[in-house]
């Protein structure tokens, strides 16, 4: 919680999500049930405080409140902004003129805003600007949709504004940026994928709307900054089991394979990490495997970064898990020796991770 309040019934809601229950003709305390008598939200102080204290204890950032023309910082001072929430309201209005240089204009400096600070995020949130955006997404105007993912990708660092991008509906249309904008339109798209998959809900969403292809597309043909965009995304969205394969269905395995064996060596930190991720899939595990692998996932355990070392014995353990053929494999090709060093001098999951596969081989041998 970021804004707890108390309702008639004495429950304690979310400001936003009580708000949009109450907004959506419900007359009921969602917790009890009960009629509510009045449709009061008062703030929850003592909730607030022990947030705040949370917040401060864990080194944590107090997240920002806008009550009344006021900004409310985590020291607990106030800051009169109501001549900023006067312009920008101003401005969002403009984005719906039916003037194209007019529009173009008001969400350039959108965007400008978004990216400047923390408070012009949450007023350009709380002005309603979100949704039309969203519809900027499909304007005619190439600029102004370039412009509109931009201006998405800047107010969704904010954690409240994230909610508010996906109940716009904004995922298919900045899924279809990522398939046919620019190229920077089509690496704003892929961070903005990637910054809105963070919280689960997101992530179950974004997999079922189609977006999953078009990154592993974007993955391969994109541009540096682009493929580490879309990366990102990829690996935020497959830690919900149901992507995995669904990002398998889209190629995203030879994508991966190839970026790790190739000569610039600029994608292999993503490369290990999604396939680590991946491997614990079976049709990941079967696809890994047939691509003859193997001895490329030995190299990084013998000559990698440490986090590297550490996903390729972890891709190699989901290899071996059942499998006595890669097991043999890996025991051919000499992986003993960087395994057993891996095993006193990785990290805590390499070290888990190579022990692991030495007790398998040790096993294997006996048989």
């Amino acid at each position: 919680m970021r804004d707890p309040v108390i309702v008639a019934t004495g429950q304690t809601y979310e400001r936003s999500y009580i708000q949009r229950w109450i907004d959506c003709g419900n007359t009921s305390c969602p917790n009890t049930q009960q009629k509510l008598q009045n449709f009061t939200l008062t703030p929850n102080y003592v909730l607030r405080s022990l947030i705040t204290q949370w917040c401060t204890n864990h080194n944590i950032e107090q997240p920002t409140i806008l009550t009344n023309g006021k900004i409310k910082k985590s020291d607990g001072s106030f800051r009169d902004i109501s001549g900023d929430i006067a312009a920008i309201e101003a401005l969002v209005r403009k984005l719906s003129s039916l003037l194209i240089e007019e529009r173009r204009a008001a969400v350039s400096e959108i965007r400008s805003l978004s990216k400047r600070s923390t408070d012009n995020r949450i007023i350009i949130g709380e002005a309603g600007a979100i949704p039309i955006l969203v519809d900027l997404l499909t304007s005619e105007d190439i600029l102004t949709r370039e412009i509109a993912v931009t201006s998405i990708l800047n107010l969704s660092i904010h954690e409240i504004n994230k909610e508010l991008i996906m109940l716009a509906g904004a995922i298919p249309s900045i899924v279809q940026v990522l398939k046919a904008g620019s190229v920077e339109a089509r690496e704003n798209a892929a961070a903005t994928l990637f910054s809105l998959s963070v919280p689960k809900e997101n992530k179950i969403i974004i997999g079922e709307s189609g977006a999953i292809p078009a990154l592993v597309e974007f993955l391969q043909e994109g541009s540096m900054r682009g493929k580490k965009d879309a990366a990102a995304a990829l690996f935020s969205l497959c830690i919900y089991p149901r992507n995995k394969g669904r990002a398998v269905r889209a190629g995203i395995i030879m994508a991966l394979l190839k970026m790790l064996t190739d000569s610039s060596r600029c994608m292999v930190d993503e490369s290990l990490a999604l396939l680590s991720i991946l491997a614990n899939h079976p049709e990941a595990k079967v696809a890994i495997a047939k691509a003859s692998s193997i001895p490329f996932l030995i190299d990084h355990m013998r000559i990698g970064l440490p986090r590297n070392k550490e996903n390729a014995a972890a891709i190699l353990h989901s290899l071996c898990k059942r499998d006595t053929e890669n097991i043999a494999c890996i025991s051919r090709l000499g992986a003993v020796i960087p395994l057993t060093e891996l095993s006193k001098s990785g990290t805590d999951r390499a070290r888990r991770k190579a022990t692991s596969l030495l007790e398998h081989l040790r096993k294997s041998q006996q048989l």
